[in-house]
């Protein structure tokens, strides 16, 4: 029971190096805040929530996957390497779809929104 309560101390240090460390990953955790602000303001329904606390999380898992990987790529390549890159590159792009596909889920709730409180 000490190794299970002891690995949440391994997550929390983790997300925190992420928090410290990425300014993508604090970018994200402060629009999460105002999409969730948003979503307060709007009363959205139990399923737009859901949608909205899926995309999100995904989008923060991404991040931390990223950033996991450019560290392990650093530790195994600390010098220039094309293929480096590509991992990189790709992992970003990662992060990149998730956080397009947040967006368009997001405007897909909030635009009808909008237009009904205007």
């Amino acid at each position: 029971m000490a190794k299970f309560i002891k690995s949440f101390g391994y997550a929390f240090s983790g997300i925190a190096y992420a928090f410290k460390s990425q300014f993508n990953f604090r970018f994200h955790l402060a629009a999460l805040i105002i999409v969730g602000l948003a979503g307060w303001y709007f009363h959205l329904s139990k399923a737009e929530w859901l949608w909205i606390i899926v995309s999100s999380g995904i989008v923060l898992l991404s991040e931390l996957f990223n950033t996991a990987i450019e560290v392990l790529v650093d530790l195994v390549s600390p010098g220039i390497h094309p293929q480096a890159k590509i991992i990189k590159d790709a992992a970003a792009g990662a992060v990149l779809v998730a956080a397009i596909t947040s967006v368009i889920i997001g405007l897909i709730i909030f635009i009808p929104k909008i237009g009904h409180a205007a």
